[in-house]
């Protein structure tokens, strides 16, 4: 029985039923508290842990889901070869919005952390708190911090962002499609941008284009924060 329960197969189908269930529930409330990834997670942590299925068996049996998180970001590219002329005539906004809020992203992020006493460990592996998980860890690994505390705070803003973003930006009354895509993208990444998609399709492909802004210009800022502050 316990190599059935920790079998790939039955770990997969484990971890596509329960999301697969979860929208299902998402589409028929459409709550965003009861977002699909929000209502996963918790729920695969408890049937895990009632299994008995260890981390290693379920990170195991799930690598292929892992692996397709670098390829759905590439499926993005087709949005915005669909959109390509409303980026050429925004480019310079586009550019300008990502820049300045990587930066604010970064330094809230090291002053905040430093008022509350936090040491270099934990600021290094908050940083890169915006960009999408694989660069996020990469950015964390390279300064100094701890990749797996990267990861999880990644998906926590994830989760965050997709859920009160579009509240978020409806009070304080931005309309602009662009915009609103580009908050989404830049500040909660891929599920930020699964959010952006529900929105429209500007709105999708611009947020999916802001991820990889992102995280180019998280790769680059990081390190020559840290250079000026030191």
């Amino acid at each position: 029985m316990d190599n059935l329960l920790n079998s790939e197969i039955f770990i997969l189908t484990l971890v596509v039923g329960v999301y697969l269930l979860a929208v299902w529930l998402y589409r028929k409330t459409r709550l965003a508290l009861l977002h699909p990834v929000l209502i996963s997670i918790p729920v695969l942590t408890v049937v895990t842990r009632l299994l008995g299925i260890s981390y290693e068996s379920f990170e195991q049996g799930s690598r292929i889901i892992t692996f397709l998180l670098g390829p759905s970001v590439v499926v993005l590219g087709y949005l915005l070869y669909e959109q390509v002329t409303c980026l050429k005539e925004n480019i310079v906004s586009i550019l300008t919005a990502v820049f300045v809020g990587s930066a604010v992203g970064i330094l809230s992020v090291i002053y905040i952390a430093a008022f509350f006493d936090a040491d270099r460990v934990l600021i290094a592996s908050l940083q890169p708190k915006s960009v999408t998980t694989p660069i996020a860890m990469s950015i964390a690994a390279k300064s100094g911090g701890i990749p797996a505390i990267t990861a999880v705070v990644v998906i926590v803003v994830g989760i965050f962002g997709g859920v009160v973003g579009p509240f978020i930006l409806d009070k304080l009354g931005i309309t602009s499609r662009i915009a609103k895509g580009l908050a989404m993208g830049s500040a909660a990444h891929g599920l930020g941008t699964a959010r952006a998609m529900e929105l429209g399709t500007v709105e999708g492909a611009i947020s999916g284009l802001a991820i990889g802004l992102m995280g180019t210009m998280t790769a680059i800022l990081v390190p020559l924060i840290e250079t000026f502050l030191n």
